[in-house]
Order: C-alpha cells, then structure tokens, then sequence
C-alpha cells in the first residue's frame, strides 16, 4: 500500500486529495505545515511526496529541495494555481517528476500519482546552475502546462527538435524557451524565417558565401549556422524549404558541418537545431515535397502547439499579460479590459491565434481613453464573428456575473447543497468554491436563497 504525504497551506485540499487517493488504496498523510511535514518525514516511510507551490513561511520549491537533499529517491509532485513555463522549469529543474495545475482534475491528479508511483526510479537529477526566469509564454490549460514540462525536461539536453502548430500560436517563443533553459544559453539564439527567402538567398543566409560566389557577392559572408556556433538555430517554416536545400540542411544534421556558397571547404559547427512549421509535414513526406531522412531527423522530439480556440480557458490570462505588455509600451494607463470586452474576446474563434488576439489589443490600447478596454475598443470583425445569439448592450439579458450566480446554484441545487459534489462539477477546487459563492451570495448545504 503507498504511502503519500500531502503539503497544502489549505486543509480543505488536504481533506479532499486524502479521501480521493484513499480510495485508490493509498495511506495519505496530510499537513498544512511545511515544517510539521519535513518532521514527519524523519519518522515515516513515504511513496509519494505532493506539495502545493505557494504556501507561507517555506513554499513548495524550498521544500522540495529539502525533501530532496533528506530523500534524494522520493518522487515529487507540485501542484500550483500560477501555472506557467517558469513554475514548470523551476518544478522539474529541482527535482519534481510531475506537475499539476489547480483547480484540480481529481481524475487527472489521479492517474499522476498511478503514473509516477509505476515509474518511481525516474526521478530527476538535482538542477545544474543558472537563471530559472523566462516570460512570453502565459497559461494554465491542461495543454500548456505539459508543453511546459516537455520544454523542462528537454531543454538541458542537445535534442534536435520539431514544433507544430498554426501560425500564431507561438512556435519561437517555445523554440527560444529551449534555448534559456538549456547550457547554450549563454550563446546565440538565431531564428531564420525560411518562407520570407528565395532558395537562392536563403542557402546564402544559412551557409554564407565567399566573395565572387554571385553577383553583388563582394565580400565573404559567415552565414546564419556560423553565427549560431555554440548556440540554437531556430528554423521557421521548413516545411517551405526546396528538396535542394532540404538535402543540404541534412548534411548540417548528420555531419554537423557547412560549406559557403562558392567555397570549397567544409567548416565545424556546434548548433543545435529547433525547426518548426505551420504544414503537415507527414503529409509532405507522403506525397514527395518533403525528405523522409530530414524529417526524422528533425522530429527527435516533437512539440505540438494548441490553436487559441482550443485553449480558451488561457484567454483571460492572456488578455491581462497583453493588455499590461501593450500599455506598458504605448506609456498609456490601461490595466485590463470590461467583463463584455473578455466574454466577446472569448466567444471569437481567433483564427490568427495569439499573434492575432495579440494586435487586437495593442490597437484597443492605442486608442482607448479609459483605463479598462471596453467592447467599443475592439474591431467590429470580433462581434461579427460572435454567435449570432450573442447579447447586445441594448438587450434585457443578464449580465456575465448574473449568469454565473445562476450556473453555481443550480448545481448546488442540483447536488443537495453537496460543496465537494458542487466543485466537481464546476471543475473548481472547494476553497475556490466558496470564494465564488461568498461573491454570489449562496450558501451551501441546500440553502441556495438569493
């Protein structure tokens, strides 16, 4: 029978994973304080260490490198609220095996603690050195945060690497999160879009040339791999590379070598080589267009990136991450958007991604003239592309908050006044919970009066 210790600064969460994990036939020793737990350590054998990431007096990163140092062989989960590629870096680089992001998914945190205790003698080695900080990258969906804890597992080591995903969903932005969290990231991180170049320019940014190699080439040139020695070379859209060129950038892989346009010598380099691309690149290795050998050389890992309207859940935390970016830029005194602003940013199918919710509010900072972007501020497309029952100002509908208070108890109704049923249901942790019913005005336990 495993034997797992919880830590939350929160018993409600204590109380909640114990009897989830129980039923699995687990022993789950909970505490709500960090130093009581590196106490009971001394004593007790555990499986299974989960510890939530904010608690007071010591958090969980501080105590997961003392769990560490006393047992150097326990696996370690952390559980957060602040999910985001940093939290999952600094996690992973001290040594967790797992990450989970509140509120919890009690089925999701479930088949965690199955997978991690199937697989205990995997646990990381200690963090090497270095900075832990990185920012461009924000959400918390269940997506995000495993694309978090690939970055975190891969970026140390020398991998060539393949990310997907539609245009706009932030394909550099992993490629250079690699870079920062790898041991080359005190080198050159260069990124090549291989669509804005003919075949013919593009073999002479990526290899250089001699001079007399073309036509206006006057002078020697060491091209983009040579300036990325040491570093990371980040291949955009490859899938829009010709078959001459394809053949060329495998020998760059296989024998790590480059030779100028025009010259006759071979030169060393040491890059590591992230390419990504919006194509099906399987599809283009079917039909002939792409080199079979170059795409398995390139997919030694491969990253695939959520379009935005499959993480709609990140939206609210993007818009915030945005709109304060967009401010801060334009020096103008914006802090967020309107209730209406994010419902009508959420009901949008955002076909350019991020980069296109991204220029949304830059524009609707430009031109605000108040300090919360309202549904006036953003472009009409957006409320074209909004459902066509989508409330108007002018209606008698009620309001996002209303329908909110409404949703919550029903489902209390719903569930006898059941506080633990409830937050299943809403997806919600019960300290979460009853924030929000505080909020509304509801009571628990059957008595849902308005």
């Amino acid at each position: 029978m495993a034997r797992i210790l919880v830590v939350d600064d929160d018993a409600v969460t204590c109380r909640l994973l114990g009897e989830v994990l129980s039923r699995d036939g687990a022993t789950v020793l909970g505490e709500t304080d960090p130093s009581r737990a590196l106490a009971r350590i001394e004593a007790e054998p555990l499986d299974l260490a989960i510890l939530d990431i904010r608690m007071p007096k010591v958090d969980g990163l501080e105590l997961l490198r003392c769990l560490r140092e006393r047992l150097p062989t326990l696996p370690v989960v952390i559980m957060t609220a602040f999910g985001s590629i940093d939290t999952a870096v600094q996690a992973i680089a001290a040594g967790a095996v797992d990450y989970v992001s509140k509120p919890m998914n009690l089925e999701e945190i479930r088949a965690t603690v199955r997978r991690v205790l199937g697989r205990k003698e995997e646990v990381q080695a200690p963090p090497p050195a270095g900075s832990e900080e990185l920012g461009g990258m924000v959400g918390r969906s269940p997506a995000m945060v495993e694309i978090y804890k690939t970055i975190a597992r891969v970026a140390p080591g020398g991998s060539t690497m393949l990310i997907l995903g539609e245009s706009g969903t932030g394909k550099e932005l992993v490629a250079r999160a690699i870079h920062d969290h790898s041991a080359r990231h005190l080198r050159p991180f260069v990124a090549v879009d291989c669509a804005a170049l003919t075949e013919t320019l593009l073999e002479s940014e990526l290899f250089g040339h001699v001079r007399g190699a073309f036509t206006g080439a006057v002078g020697e040139t060491r091209g983009l791999f040579a300036e990325a020695d040491g570093g990371t070379i980040f291949l955009d859209e490859i899938g829009d590379v010709s078959p001459a060129l394809q053949a060329k950038l495998l020998r760059v892989l296989q024998e790590h070598q480059v030779r100028p346009v025009g010259g006759a010598e071979w030169r060393r380099v040491d890059v590591r080589v992230i390419a990504a691309t919006n194509r099906d690149l399987a599809h283009g290795v079917a039909s002939g267009r792409f080199r079979e050998d170059l795409y398995y050389r390139l997919k030694v890992v491969t990253v695939v990136l959520p379009p935005l309207r499959e993480r709609l859940d990140d939206i609210p935390l993007l818009v915030d991450h945005l709109v304060r970016r967009a401010a801060r830029e334009s020096r103008k005194a914006v802090v967020g958007v309107s209730e209406a602003a994010l419902a009508l940013l959420g009901a949008y199918h955002w076909p350019g991604n991020i980069r296109e919710l991204a220029h949304v509010l830059e524009r609707g900072v430009a031109l605000a003239q108040h300090e919360v972007l309202s549904v006036e501020d953003l472009p009409s497309e957006l409320q074209d592309g909004a459902p066509a029952t989508w409330p108007t100002a002018s209606s008698d509908r009620p309001t996002l908050q209303e329908l909110k208070r409404r949703y919550i108890r029903q489902v209390l109704e719903e569930t006898g006044g059941n506080v633990s049923r409830t937050a299943a249901v809403l997806g919600v942790d019960r300290r979460s919970l009853y924030r929000m019913l505080q909020r509304y005005g509801l009571a628990p336990r059957g008595n849902t009066q308005r």
